[in-house]
């Protein structure tokens, strides 16, 4: 199927490792130009470099903490002025991080939200200008099924998801007008970064691969899933193929959670 993505410009948050970098390589296998940014520089280039060299596609990288309004400034105006445009976006930014209420500060409330919640609002309403001047976009943000959800222990996460979930209902009615369509990508029990950081922290006996076949064994598929299965269907919605989708929250999670 050809998405019909040759020569779009997409603007991916957090894109140097796990499911940024899963999305980057689809969207740039689809012939869309890309930029990502994460903080680490040394990782974020290591990723251009790779999706370059699996691609062929133009990439730029801008280190930057979407946590911080001027960064994010920098982040839109380098990206339209490497491309010339911005048809894509992609708030993937974000780590988990979740604890019972009790046990969190205000810092710990404010941090996860300035960074999963704030960052995306700011993405948005930078490239929204863009996106009006060439007659429509996408914007896809990417939450978690907990913010449908929420279980014991799930905070600050599942309100920072959930509040990215009700942004992304409330700016479809705002943008559908201008051809601006705003979709949400609810995933977990993805193979990441993350995965591994938790796997080397926990102790647990055997390779990660062993341990990533423990954790897929409790969802109904079986397994985890793919990076590049959330890029493909983050494809799909930026594609023209999806052009009567929007204000829609679409669960990517083996089965595992409990709500549509």
């Amino acid at each position: 199927m050809n998405l019909g993505l040759a020569d779009k410009v997409a603007l991916i948050t957090g894109g140097s490792e796990g499911v940024g970098k899963g999305i980057a390589l689809c969207l740039a296998a689809e012939g869309a130009k890309v930029a990502i940014c994460a903080r680490r520089e040394g990782v974020l280039e290591a990723a251009a470099a790779e999706v370059r060299e699996a691609s062929g596609a133009e990439v730029l990288a801008v280190a930057a903490d979407v946590s911080d309004a001027g960064q994010i400034e920098r982040l839109v105006a380098a990206t339209a002025e490497r491309f010339g445009r911005i048809d894509i976006l992609v708030n993937n930014a974000g780590r988990s991080f979740a604890k019972p209420f009790e046990e969190l500060s205000d810092a710990d409330w404010d941090d996860d939200l300035s960074l999963k919640f704030s960052a995306a609002v700011r993405c948005s309403r930078g490239v929204i200008p863009h996106m009006r001047q060439i007659g429509g976009g996408r914007i896809i943000n990417i939450t978690h099924p907990g913010g449908k959800a929420p279980g014991a222990g799930s905070l600050p996460t599942s309100v920072s998801r959930a509040a990215g979930i009700a942004l992304t209902k409330a700016m479809s009615k705002d943008l559908a007008g201008d051809n601006i369509l705003v979709n949400t990508v609810c995933l977990n029990s993805i193979k990441s970064a993350q995965t591994e950081r938790y796997w080397r922290n926990s102790g647990a006996e055997g390779s990660l691969e062993e341990f990533e076949r423990r954790a897929g064994q409790r969802l109904p598929v079986g397994r985890l899933g793919e990076p590049e299965e959330v890029g493909a269907l983050v494809a799909f919605l930026a594609s023209r193929h999806a052009g009567f989708i929007t204000g829609t929250a679409v669960n990517i999670d083996g089965g595992a959670s409990a709500v549509i």
